[in-house]
């Protein structure tokens, strides 16, 4: 059976700048286990223990959120998501004893020797624990390939290609998925971005692929153009006869009436967030590009551009406004200078 893990409450938290209430995560999650998703992630967009200066302050603690939700699940259970660096084993335990049951574990698609340490705690905790390669279209396919053995190597029970930017191809899906189904014993999942409107395509590939979990979020809710939508996903699922178990009207509504209502900025892939996947920029870093592009005046889809050639990944959010301010250095230093006569009939510059 296909595992949906919904991401609404974690990758959610980018496109609110991670300010969501209790009761916001609460009635969500009511919804969610009404229509009996199998996994509900929960932490700071960036992971367990991710408030920072760099990344954003939560409204509410960590063990807060968790505790709320978890006391109103019947059906589903609860994750959450770590980043070695960022968050540490104490985060862990703290999550666990909230009442999570699978820790997900993402590294830079090249760096999956920084989870060791943490894939073994999770597995010393009796946690459900996931691999999460994040960017994956950074690098070759066998390259991945090796990573995700790494992962599997330390214990973990699903790896995962995750979509970072929201910038794999149809055809990029389907090979990267199957040679991690094929290479690897332990199951195999895939998350995505709403970048280059290939969410749920994407999606269904994986699946077909060979996928065993699949990510999706509430009316797409997440970073840059979003997640792929969990309601869009599971019409699609019924209508191709694929089984998930997961009913959808409850998540019809849920979308309409919990999660779109509070979207601060439309989570859609208007030409902005289609950058994101056009360049293979992280998703998360579109509110702060657009931010840095209004304090200095230069375009945003140049900014993310430049992130692009930069090869900037999730850590990087601060080089944001270091390019922003290049771009706008480099415009000043071309600007044609205009002339007004001087008092002896010269030219004085303006």
């Amino acid at each position: 059976m296909l595992l949906i893990n919904d991401v609404t409450l974690r990758d959610g938290m980018h496109a609110l700048s991670h300010q969501y209430t209790i009761d916001q995560m609460v009635g969500i999650a009511k919804r969610l286990d009404e229509a009996n998703v199998g996994l509900i992630e929960v932490s700071h967009g960036d992971g367990l223990n991710g408030n920072s200066v760099n990344y954003g302050f939560s409204r509410h603690t960590e063990a807060a959120y968790l505790t709320a939700v978890k006391e109103v699940l019947v059906n589903a259970k609860l994750a959450a998501l770590l980043l070695p660096g960022i968050g540490t084993i104490d985060d862990m335990v703290m999550a666990r004893d909230c009442g999570v049951t699978t820790i997900r574990i993402a590294t830079h698609c090249t760096e999956a020797d920084i989870s060791r340490q943490h894939i073994e705690a999770g597995r010393s905790m009796d946690l459900d624990v996931v691999g999460f390669l994040m960017m994956s279209h950074m690098i070759s396919t066998p390259a991945l390939v090796a990573q995700a053995r790494q992962m599997e190597a330390y214990g973990a029970h699903c790896v995962y290609v995750v979509d970072s930017a929201g910038a794999l191809l149809m055809a990029d899906t389907r090979e990267k998925v199957g040679a991690l189904r094929e290479a690897l014993d332990c199951q195999v999942g895939f998350h995505n971005h709403n970048n280059l409107s290939l969410g749920v395509a994407n999606t269904i590939i994986a699946i077909e692929s060979g996928a065993d979990r699949v990510d999706a979020s509430l009316a797409g809710m997440g970073a840059g153009a979003g997640n792929c939508p969990l309601e869009a996903l599971i019409a699609v699922t019924d209508r191709m006869g694929i089984e998930t178990d997961v009913a959808l009207y409850p998540l019809l509504d849920a979308a309409d009436e919990l999660v779109r209502p509070i979207q601060v900025r439309p989570v859609q892939t208007d030409g902005r967030a289609l950058m994101l996947g056009y360049a293979g920029v992280y998703s998360s870093f579109l509110i702060h590009t657009e931010r840095a592009a209004e304090r200095f005046g230069v375009d945003s889809r140049d900014i993310l551009m430049a992130l692009g050639e930069r090869n900037m990944v999730g850590g990087q959010e601060d080089m944001i406004v270091d390019v922003a301010l290049a771009l706008a250095q480099r415009r000043d230093a071309t600007r044609p200078t205009t002339t007004k006569p001087g008092a002896a009939g010269g030219a004085t510059p303006t």
